[in-house]
């Protein structure tokens, strides 16, 4: 009986957080994955091979992948948090490693974003608006009337 119960006591502590990851997940999705310093669940993004509405093209170690941009800000976040974030893969026998520290990999700013990660975050899909930032730094010297450049102090 001793022997039974500490076979299941070991394979939970295989397969317990792992699974625990995705329990509704199918087979073969990749996520990123957050986990605390154990190696307990704490949160997840689900990341894509195709691409979608409102999804960015990026590479994580050599592969390329769809996401959207509050799954870029939540790494980076999780990150900076101390957390160890990585891409996993289900493929019905518990999760594999395939890439770690994503949020270093690939940052708001790369798929067009010039705001903090928290504000990607906090945003809704409708509320992101990408920014071409040449357009930005022009449109800062266009005065109000939208034409030429306003004349600056020292111009004068």
């Amino acid at each position: 009986m001793k022997s039974w119960i500490g076979a299941m006591l070991a394979l939970f502590a295989a397969f317990g957080p792992a699974q625990a990851a995705g329990a509704s997940s199918k087979e073969g999705d990749f996520y990123i994955i957050s986990r605390g310093s154990t190696g307990e669940f704490l949160g997840s993004h689900k990341i894509f091979l195709r691409a979608a509405s409102g999804l960015h093209q990026v590479q994580y170690c050599g592969q390329a992948y769809w996401v959207r941009p509050q799954t870029v800000a939540w790494s980076q976040i999780e990150q900076t948090n101390k957390r160890f974030v990585r891409i996993e893969y289900n493929r019905g026998l518990g999760w594999r490693p395939l890439c770690n520290r994503p949020g270093d990999q690939v940052t708001v700013a790369d798929i067009g974003f010039q705001m903090e990660p928290r504000y990607v975050l906090g945003s809704s899909d409708a509320g992101l608006k990408r920014v071409n930032r040449f357009a930005a730094i022009a449109e800062s010297f266009r005065g109000a009337s939208g034409g030429r450049a306003a004349r600056s102090y020292h111009g004068q």
